[in-house]
């Protein structure tokens, strides 16, 4: 994503997605973002660290608004359509209130489900 301009304020590529990324993983539920499935998160240990906005994509909606996918793992035994909801508010509030810009919409793809240890 090139630079995202808001109210005349230009934020670098990335500083969206650091923010959702934020806001995804303090939902309650949301085991990571970027839904690694457990084969890729060995692979992934073994080659480094993934990006902290791995599953994240911000694009450019009608009138500005900001079109937001985001992938998630979720525990087990946590409703997943509470949790979708729960990651959608958390985004919105996240992106309006540090950034000042209008979310249009939050998809939540839900790749994977984590047991706890």
């Amino acid at each position: 994503m090139s630079d995202l301009n808001v109210d005349g304020m230009a934020l670098a590529p990335g500083v969206v997605e650091t923010i959702v990324s934020i806001a995804v993983a303090e939902v309650d539920g949301v085991a990571s973002v970027g839904g690694a499935s457990a084969a890729n998160r060995g692979i992934r240990a073994a080659l480094g660290s993934k990006p902290a906005t791995a599953g994240i994509q911000v694009a450019p909606g009608e009138d500005d608004a900001l079109q937001i996918s985001v992938r998630i793992d979720v525990y087990y035994g946590h409703v997943r359509p509470d949790v979708a909801a729960a990651v959608r508010q958390s985004v919105v509030d996240a992106v309006a209130s540090q950034v000042g810009a209008t979310v249009e919409s939050v998809d939540v793809y839900i790749d994977g489900i984590q047991f706890n240890k």
